[in-house]
């Protein structure tokens, strides 16, 4: 894994920022140009990731949240928010039950804490097979375009060609490693109830993977969450509408000085 410096900053609490998938920390560098809090900015390339797909661990959520622990770690971050889109948050929430005293808010966007379903997990089990027997990441190339939504796809073509140059930049392996992580993940709906700094629960309006349901029940899950849609986005609202993601991570981070 590798741990990448967006912005620097001057005091003890850092902003980290973990990507979905099938894609590494670039997809947060619009968020993170339009963040106005004078924090440092990090940003994980989850293990899988382009860049960071050797020496692999046994695929699971919680090997990358130990792995983002000790390179934060290293960094000498001790109190962070910690905010992940999809697959970031589940690694986000593997944060807050494994290293809690690093987590001093979450930022939850467009991700769930309930595991898969059995036919979710065979999918992507599916998904992890063919990508190794083929040597391509052919099985998720489609994603380009099922994960934005619909106005997107017909306002922001530029989006969705980011997205397909992205996905085709990353490692079959790595597209494995990742599918097999996610699915073998428990349910963390107690580990977010049992939290007790501020979290915000970002969500795209048009999202089809987490919908704004699945958003809703984050929300009403935690001690302190507050929830944001975001109009004409997808399951990558951090790409398709940065600005908005901003202002809902910056108005976190105040929460979490404030805390």
């Amino acid at each position: 894994m590798t741990l990448h410096v967006l912005r620097d900053g001057g005091d003890d609490l850092a902003v980290v920022l973990l990507h979905g998938f099938p894609l590494d920390h670039r997809m947060w560098t619009a968020v993170a140009g339009r963040l106005t809090a004078p924090h440092r900015v990090l940003a994980a390339d989850l293990p899988g990731a382009a860049g960071a797909d050797a020496d692999l661990p046994e695929p699971s959520v919680e090997a990358a949240a130990d792995r983002v622990a000790a390179e934060l770690a290293e960094a000498g971050v001790t109190r962070a928010v910690v905010v992940g889109l999809s697959m970031g948050g589940y690694v986000a929430l593997a944060l807050a039950e494994r290293h809690a005293p690093l987590v001093a808010a979450l930022g939850l966007v467009d991700t769930k804490s309930t595991a898969d379903t059995a036919d979710a997990r065979a999918h992507r089990l599916r998904i992890a097979d063919e990508a190794e027997s083929t040597g391509t990441v052919d099985p998720v190339r489609g994603m380009a375009t099922t994960l934005v939504g619909e106005s997107t796809r017909a306002a922001q073509p530029d989006v969705t060609a980011q997205l397909a140059a992205w996905i085709d930049e990353q490692s079959p392996g790595g597209v494995a490693w990742a599918q097999r992580a996610m699915a073998s993940r428990p349910d963390r709906t107690d580990v977010l109830a049992a939290f007790d700094g501020p979290v915000v629960v970002v969500v795209g309006d048009e999202d089809a993977v987490t919908p704004v349901a699945a958003a809703e029940h984050l929300a009403s899950s935690a001690r302190d969450a507050q929830l944001v849609v975001v109009p004409r986005s997808g399951h990558m609202s951090a790409v398709e509408q940065p600005g908005a993601v901003a202002a809902a991570l910056d108005d976190l981070v105040q929460r979490a000085v404030s805390s």
